[in-house]
C-alpha cells in the first residue's frame, strides 16, 4: 500500500490559519473537482458551523457546543494538519456553474486528497472581483 502524502506548503498554509487566524483566497484541484473560496482556521470553520445549531432545540444546542469545542481544540491542537476548511466555497465540476452558487458555503476536505491548488478564487461571470 502506498502512503498518503500531502502537499507541505499546503499543509504550511493550514497550520498559518490554525494557529494564527490567517485567511486566504485559494482554488483546489480535488479528484477532478475544482473547488475555489477563501480558506480559513478550523476555529472559524466549527465556530461558523456551530451558529446553524445555536437557536434550533435542545439536540441542536448540543451540537452547536459540540462544534465549539472541537473548534477550541483544533486552534490549540497538534501541530499536523489534515483538513483544510474554507468558507464561500464553491465546485466546479465540468464547465456547470458552480454548485452551490448561492449562500456562505462551508467546506472540509482532507489534505491528502488535494491534487494540485493555486492562490486566488474563480470569479464567475456573475460576480463582481473585489
Amino acid at each position: 500500500m502506498m502512503s498518503s502524502s500531502q502537499d507541505n506548503i499546503l499543509e504550511f498554509f493550514v497550520q498559518a490559519a490554525n494557529n494564527h487566524d490567517f485567511a486566504l483566497d485559494i482554488t483546489l484541484n480535488v479528484k477532478g473537482a475544482v473547488i475555489t473560496g477563501t480558506m480559513v482556521s478550523a476555529k472559524e470553520y466549527f465556530d461558523t458551523l456551530s451558529e446553524t445549531f445555536e437557536d434550533g432545540n435542545d439536540l441542536a444546542q448540543a451540537i452547536s457546543e459540540q462544534l465549539s469545542q472541537a473548534g477550541e481544540s483544533a486552534q490549540n491542537g497538534d501541530s499536523k494538519a489534515n483538513f483544510i476548511h474554507m468558507k464561500e466555497a464553491k465546485v466546479y465540476c465540468g464547465d456547470s456553474k458552480p454548485t452551490p452558487s448561492k449562500g456562505k458555503i462551508l467546506w472540509r476536505g482532507k489534505l491528502s486528497e488535494i491534487d494540485g491548488f493555486f492562490l486566488g478564487k474563480i470569479y464567475d461571470s456573475s460576480e463582481k472581483e473585489s
